[in-house]
């Protein structure tokens, strides 16, 4: 299955982007992910079940260290990645 992360660090920073923020797009970058957009106000990216939930996992973890109050996030079951059966 493919799943699509959409998510914002906060507290906001307009003037620089904030240590959490910076964290948080940084594991998205690294991840076996694809279809990775990082903007100021929030952030998307695609990819196998697996590897968005792991993702997710790294993402809450280092973004909570490093001084986020509050991480949203939304999580999208997109169908079955290529190659997978569908059951059908």
């Amino acid at each position: 299955m493919r799943l699509r992360l959409e998510f914002t660090t906060e507290p906001f920073d307009l003037e620089e982007p904030p240590a959490h923020a910076v964290a948080a797009r940084e594991v998205v970058q690294n991840a076996a992910l694809d279809a990775v957009d990082v903007g100021p106000f929030g952030n998307t990216a695609e990819g196998p079940a697996d590897a968005v939930l792991a993702t997710v996992d790294t993402l809450l973890r280092r973004a909570l260290a490093v001084g986020a109050t509050r991480i949203s996030l939304q999580v999208n079951a997109l169908g079955p990645d290529v190659g997978e059966e569908t059951g059908t």
